[in-house]
């Protein structure tokens, strides 16, 4: 069958549609050329045409040929994920490890057919949401000589039932972002989950992930916001009760979030929804330098006001990505609710971030009362938001530029020094790899006892070779953050790319106990071999 919707980008993110165009490469080109004194070639995007994949290792059985592809384009799209190395390689036209079958299952009996298919056929199983994986988590794993299926979750796509009175809803874990939010507005109601991929992530893949969204304070994590989850496993269902909360040992949920596709195919969750915002308040607050105003972070977090946004951007970051003077830190303030007022909220925490030096006029502090109406959209503020919502992940791609991000989290009494280390190391590393470059840092949480620092780096590499150079950098980052102490992943999730780090950061007796929970669902080690741990 051919892919059930529009056609994605075979190669990079969105939609084939919002590939850019050659002239688009060529300006950006000319850019980089001036900007570095090098010279840069703009190659054409590739077409299907040029695409060439090995032969499927297994056909689907007539019972299922209507949900599956063996289709160019549905076996390429579902090769790789979004990272910078999949990209590259994507754009490159190098599909060497494509999945043999794509299937779509269209509701729960599809899905356990195929299920049950390949664990007959003993075929490796990869499920697939948004495909917006930064961390090699949707991909057929190197070298394993089994055949592969990607098991897509697109068309399981609806919010099921709406639970006013519990304020909970129950939704398919192939839903992505905008049709979630489309779905619970006629209710007047919102997930109100936001993370920098919501266009192209679904919610299954939010909960196998451990996705941070939205909110910078108190409700970070997909973890706050998940009721109950069902799951399919090669074993058979997984599903827990609907409950508020439990203390009857472990809990289930708790073993499938962030369970990265190891355990099972996640196929609904219930939910914990809200009203949408009616009442809004902004502000963004400048310092001078960088340490003034993370303190202030601190103590605005301490004070358990839990505003929605409290991010600040270093002077480079700020720089980048507000338009700013290179020298002042911006930090972001904002409150919402959908039952109650803001303004107290708001200006108590700008009288905080004052207290350490932060500086904003009375008349730059923006609230919006029961109108509904967005209060972050000038200045500063405005033109990160722009910046956040409206990156170019695909112009760039093969025209030498090497640039990643890497996230992390670390308690408050640690922040400074680890700071230093990843500072130091980092900017050694751009210095050995692209002759110089740019890092900066953002906080995209806050957390009472710490922060979860957003890094990002920029360097003009080398043309044909930025994986290599990008491979380099990214070694540098991941092993300066687990030196300092810090988790290797917030949430971006471990994938097969965070494994050497993540090994030294979870406890071994941990995962002796994770792999044998694996053992018990998934004997035969079908589902996404490799990532968390070696089957």
């Amino acid at each position: 069958m051919a892919n059930p919707t529009e056609r994605r980008s075979f190669w990079g993110w969105g939609l084939a549609s919002d590939e850019p165009t050659q002239e688009d490469r060529d300006r950006l080109a000319s850019q980089l050329a001036e900007r570095y004194g090098v010279a840069v070639e703009a190659r054409p995007v590739p077409t299907i045409d040029e695409i060439s994949l090995r032969a499927p290792r297994l056909e689907p059985p007539d019972s299922l040929a209507a949900v599956c592809s063996t289709e160019t384009w549905d076996r390429a799209e579902h090769t790789y994920g979004q990272s910078f190395p999949d990209r590259h390689r994507a754009f490159n036209r190098d599909f060497t490890d494509p999945p043999d079958v794509v299937a779509f299952p269209g509701d729960e009996a599809e899905l356990a057919a195929v299920m049950d298919w390949c664990s007959d056929a003993g075929a490796v199983v990869i499920p697939f949401g948004g495909g917006s994986s930064v961390v090699d988590g949707a991909t057929v794993p190197e070298g394993d000589d089994r055949p592969a299926v990607t098991i897509d979750l697109r068309r399981l796509d609806r919010v099921l039932e709406v639970d006013e009175a519990s304020r909970a809803a129950r939704i398919q874990a192939g839903a992505l972002g905008p049709a979630i939010e489309a779905q619970l507005r006629p209710h007047g109601l919102t997930l109100r989950h936001y993370p920098q991929s919501f266009q192209w992530s679904t919610l299954g893949g939010w909960i196998a992930t451990r996705s941070g969204g939205h909110y910078a304070t108190n409700h970070t994590h997909i973890d706050d916001f998940v009721e109950s989850v069902r799951m399919l496993t090669p074993q058979g269902w997984w599903e827990s009760w609907r409950l508020p909360g439990s203390g009857a040992g472990p809990s289930p949920d708790r073993m499938v979030i962030g369970s990265e596709g190891t355990l099972g195919i996640i196929s609904e969750a219930w939910m914990r929804i809200q009203h949408r915002p009616r009442f809004r308040a902004t502000a963004g607050v400048t310092f001078p330098g960088w340490d003034a105003g993370w303190h202030a972070v601190r103590e605005i977090v301490q004070a358990k006001l839990w505003p929605a946004n409290l991010r600040i951007l270093d002077p480079a970051q700020a720089k980048a990505d507000a338009g700013m003077d290179g020298e002042h830190s911006l930090l972001i303030i904002g409150f919402e609710s959908g039952e109650l007022p803001q303004g107290d909220n708001i200006r108590t925490a700008v009288a905080l971030a004052r207290h350490h030096g932060g500086a904003i006029d009375d008349a730059d502090i923006r609230v919006s009362d029961a109108d509904e109406a967005p209060t972050g959209r000038g200045g500063a503020v405005g033109a990160w938001r722009n910046a956040f919502v409206g990156v170019d992940l695909n112009t760039p791609v093969a025209l030498g530029l090497v640039s990643d991000t890497f996230e992390t989290a670390i308690t408050w009494d640690r922040w400074p020094d680890f700071d230093a280390v990843v500072r130091e190391r980092m900017t050694k590393a751009l210095a050995e790899v692209c002759g110089g470059g740019r890092l900066g840092c953002r906080f995209t949480h806050v957390y009472v006892d710490g922060p979860a620092p957003y890094y990002t780096f920029v360097g003009m590499g080398r043309q044909g070779g930025e994986i290599s150079q990008w491979a380099e950098l990214k070694h540098a980052a991941s092993e300066a953050v687990a030196d300092a102490g810090g988790t290797i992943t917030h949430h971006h999730a471990v994938g097969r790319m965070h494994r050497p780090q993540y090994d030294r950061q979870r406890p071994d007796l941990f995962a002796a106990a994770y792999k044998a929970a694996k053992c018990a669902v998934d004997p035969a080690g079908l589902l996404n071999p490799g990532v968390l741990f070696d089957t």
